[in-house]
């Protein structure tokens, strides 16, 4: 993403104009943009004119338009947003309060106004946004004989960008050994081949290998062997990013034990989402020693932060992103006064995970929200009678779940 300009006033009101350079950015809009916000870009608009006689004609023009967002809807696999809305200012061509469907294009700018200002979260997650380093981190095949799940690893979310399957005959039935070879290779030429299609040579990164048994390894060495037999110099100096590892299936859910694994936090050690991961890891760890210092929902996190016990010397907040996704303003505004506290006030540290992450993921079965503690706090479920209230948070599907707050 590009900051193309900006107009902030003090009090947190003003414009962004900003520019999505790649399909990693629209995951940023999709959680930056929320109802009630305005947004400007440019639209197609099917305009209907009548001539003196009466006769009526429908051109598609291309004009501006701004609109107040109802709504948003972000297709993960295809990278587009579509942002609903009535028109907020008339054209030409619209009135105000017509509807209008705006699609966020690659590399067409768009200016967005928050209609509760520009609070400390949607400004960090602009930073975060226009960081040159937050493209893909690594790459991902989990696999088995006959089926291989090409990912890419961002540091928000996680994206399966092709799933390959093929037919290797088994060793019995009449099938001989020669026909099972003959199948996996067959299997592992189609893997490569969708491989090299999405992967950019010149860059060095991590590929990981995850499969029950051998195939992984079986396949990094007919990559190696076809490298070498073709003279493709550029697949053979990705040699030392390729990393091996045994995973219990080579469906998709298996690469979250994947990205557990000691080979492979070496590898990533630096990358945002091995980082939350292993925060994740800490938060269970703590969790099951139940000694206080870990604990999880709206309002045990809130009291922890109350007593002062996500400050300085330890203290982390994880929250998902899910939860400034929220329909209503004010459970926005609750999370972004926590994180505000947090951060600013007792010197924590402050984790936004992504829905789309597996850390996130396990963040969202525990209600999007939790705490390691720089002391251990004891109880902090025991008053659930002092506030009755329910609040309505999005889950990591962008619908909605009730849980207490």
């Amino acid at each position: 993403m590009r900051l193309v300009k900006q107009s902030i006033e003090r009090d947190g009101s003003g414009t962004m104009t900003l520019c999505p350079e790649e399909p990693e950015d629209m995951w940023f809009a999709y959680n930056l943009i929320r109802p009630t916000d305005t947004v400007r870009a440019s639209a197609i608009r099917r305009v209907t004119t009548e001539s003196s006689t009466g006769s009526t004609s429908s051109t598609r023009i291309h004009t501006t338009l701004t609109i107040r967002v109802t709504g948003l809807d972000f297709d993960p696999q295809s990278s587009q947003l579509h942002v609903s809305g009535r028109i907020a200012e008339e054209t030409k061509y619209t009135k105000v309060g017509q509807y209008h469907t705006l699609d966020l294009e690659l590399h067409r700018n768009f200016t967005l106004e928050k209609a509760e200002g520009w609070d400390s979260v949607a400004r960090e997650l602009v930073k975060e946004a226009c960081d040159p380093v937050k493209s893909s981190e690594a790459w991902a095949i989990v696999m088995e004989e006959g089926m291989a799940n090409l990912c890419v690893l961002t540091g928000s979310r996680t994206v399966l960008r092709q799933r390959v399957e093929g037919r290797v005959p088994r060793k019995r039935g009449g099938m001989t050994q020669g026909d099972h070879d003959k199948g996996l290779g067959k299997f592992y030429e189609t893997v490569l081949d969708t491989l090299l299609r999405q992967l950019d040579l010149t860059e060095s990164k991590p590929i990981l290998l995850a499969s029950p048994g051998y195939t992984a390894s079986n396949f990094l060495k007919y990559v190696l062997e076809k490298a070498t037999n073709t003279g493709n110099k550029p697949l053979l100096a990705q040699k030392s990013n390729f990393v091996v590892v045994h995973s219990s299936s080579g469906h998709l859910y298996a690469l979250n034990e994947v990205l557990g694994q000691p080979a492979v936090l070496a590898k990533l050690k630096d990358t945002k989402f091995t980082k939350e991961t292993k925060l994740m890891d800490d938060f269970m760890t703590l969790l099951r020693k139940d000694d206080g210092r870990a604990w999880y929902g709206p309002n045990e996190v809130e009291k922890a932060a109350e007593k002062g016990a996500l400050g300085r010397g330890g203290g982390v907040l994880l929250i998902s992103d899910a939860l400034f996704r929220a329909q209503d303003v004010a459970i926005r505004r609750r999370w972004v006064r926590l994180v505000d506290k947090v951060r600013d006030v007792e010197g924590g540290e402050v984790r936004v995970l992504s829905s789309e992450h597996e850390s996130g993921k396990k963040l969202a079965g525990l209600g999007g929200i939790a705490a390691i503690l720089t002391f251990p706090l004891q109880d902090l479920d025991d008053d659930e009678e002092e506030n009755d209230e329910e609040l309505v948070e999005p889950n990591i599907n962008g619908n909605e779940s009730r849980i207490r707050s």
